[in-house]
C-alpha cells in the first residue's frame, strides 16, 4: 500500500475505540473492524435482504450482501488512488447497510411510519445501533466496539435531536463539520454501485429494456461504444460491458474531481478535512448525468407496478408485525421481551429490522395464517 496522504485516517490520528483493547497482532485496527463486521450475524443476514428484488424472486439479483461487497470493491479502488485508508473505507462499506430492514426501502418506510411516535426509524442509525449494541459476540462488551472513524462513516446523516444523544459521534451534525474523506468515499461508492447494479438487475428482470435506457446520456454513450466495437456481441454481454464501462467512467471522474478539490483547498491534515466543504465529489457534468440515470430508474424501475406490488405487500407485512408485537410482547422471542420491558417500540423495531425477507414472510405467516395455526 502506498504511503497515506497526511489528511488520511491512520491508527496514529484515530480517536480509537469506546472500550480500550490490546492492539491487534498482524493486522491494523481498521482490518480488525472489517473482520468483526464480516463475522457478525447482521452481515450474514444481508444475504437474504432485498436490494430491489425480494430474495425469492431470483437467485442472481443483488442482495444487500452482494451490494455491500460491490460498494467495498469500488470504494477501495478510489481510496487507493487518493492515498487514503483502504481498510477503513472497506470496513465502512461493508457495514453501511447492517441496520437495513427486510424488503429494502419499502420496509424502511413502513417501519419508520410505525415508529413515528417513538422516535422514528432510520437505517443508518440502526446500523450504528447494530455495531454498538445489538451484536452479541464478545465477552467484554456489547456490539463490535469498532473504531470511532468506522462508526462515524456508517452514520451518513442524522437529525439534531439524535445527534445530541450520540455525544462525540454526533458533533459534526451539530457544528457543520465533515466526516473523513474515507467516509465520503464510501458514501459515493454506494451511489455508484446501486445506480449501475439496479440498472443491471432491472434489465435482467425484464422490467426495463436496453432501448429505453439508451435515452439516458450516461448509458447511451457507453452502449454505443460497446455496440460499435462488438457488433455481434450477445445482449447480456453488451449489458455487462456497458455497466463495466459506466462504473469505470464514474470512478475515474470522481477521482479526478476529488483530486482537484483537495488541491484547491490545500488540505494538509485531518482538521482541514473536517472544516472544508465535501471534497469527494463528481464533476458538475457527471452529477447531471447521474441525476438523469436516477430519475430514469425511479420512474421506470422503482415505480414499476410489479415492484410496487411487492413493496405494498412488504409494507403490509412490516406494519402488521409491528402492530401485533406492540399489542402483545409475549409473541416476541425472550431476549426482545426483556428489552421490551424498558423500551417496547424500540425492541419491536430491533426485532423486525433484524429479519431477512424470507424470515419476515415466514413470521407473518406463523402469526396470521390460519393454516399455520391448524398445522
Amino acid at each position: 500500500m502506498a504511503e497515506l496522504a497526511p489528511y488520511a485516517i491512520s491508527e496514529v490520528n484515530s480517536r480509537g475505540r469506546r472500550i480500550a483493547e490490546e492492539a491487534p497482532c498482524g493486522r491494523s485496527q481498521f482490518q480488525r473492524d472489517r473482520d468483526r463486521i464480516i463475522h457478525s450475524g447482521a452481515f450474514r443476514r444481508l444475504e437474504y435482504k432485498t436490494q430491489v428484488f425480494v430474495n425469492h424472486e431470483g437467485d442472481l439479483f443483488r442482495t444487500r450482501l452482494t451490494h455491500s461487497i460491490e460498494v467495498a470493491q469500488i470504494a477501495r479502488s478510489i481510496a487507493r488512488r487518493l492515498r487514503l485508508n483502504e481498510d477503513l473505507v472497506e470496513a465502512i462499506s461493508l457495514a453501511h447497510d447492517l441496520g437495513h430492514t427486510p424488503f429494502g426501502h419499502a420496509g424502511q418506510d413502513a417501519l419508520n411510519a410505525c415508529m413515528k411516535e417513538y422516535g422514528g426509524f432510520e437505517h443508518n442509525l440502526q446500523s450504528l445501533r447494530v455495531v454498538d449494541l445489538l451484536e452479541e459476540r464478545y465477552a467484554a462488551f456489547d456490539g463490535l466496539n469498532l473504531c470511532f472513524e468506522t462508526r462515524e462513516g456508517i452514520l451518513k446523516h442524522c437529525s439534531a435531536i439524535n445527534a445530541v444523544k450520540l455525544e462525540g459521534l454526533g458533533e459534526r451534525f451539530l457544528h457543520n463539520r465533515r466526516p473523513s474523506l474515507e467516509a465520503q468515499i464510501a458514501n459515493l461508492a454506494d451511489e455508484i454501485a446501486y445506480n449501475n447494479h439496479d440498472m443491471d438487475d432491472g434489465l435482467r428482470s425484464g422490467l426495463i429494456e436496453l432501448e429505453q435506457l439508451a435515452t439516458v446520456p450516461l448509458v447511451a454513450t457507453h452502449l454505443h461504444e460497446v455496440r460499435t466495437a462488438y457488433p455481434d456481441l450477445p445482449e447480456r454481454r453488451v449489458v455487462h460491458e456497458t455497466v463495466r464501462r459506466m462504473i469505470n467512467t464514474l470512478v475515474s471522474d470522481l477521482i479526478r474531481q476529488s483530486e482537484r478539490n483537495i488541491s484547491a483547498h490545500g488540505l494538509s491534515n485531518i482538521e482541514d478535512v473536517h472544516t472544508a466543504p465535501v471534497m469527494i465529489a463528481f464533476s458538475a457534468e457527471m452529477i447531471e448525468q447521474q441525476r438523469a440515470l436516477k430519475n430514469f430508474l425511479h420512474t421506470h424501475l422503482y415505480r414499476h407496478y410489479r415492484v410496487m406490488r411487492m413493496s405494498s405487500k412488504a409494507q403490509r407485512i412490516i406494519s402488521e408485525l409491528f402492530a401485533i408485537f406492540m399489542q402483545d410482547v409475549r409473541l416476541l422471542p425472550p431476549p426482545f421481551q426483556r428489552q421490551a420491558e424498558q423500551e417496547r417500540a424500540r425492541a419491536v423495531a430491533d426485532y423486525i429490522a433484524g429479519m431477512t425477507d424470507r424470515y419476515a414472510i415466514r413470521e407473518h405467516r406463523r402469526i396470521f395464517a390460519v393454516e399455520e395455526v391448524l398445522a
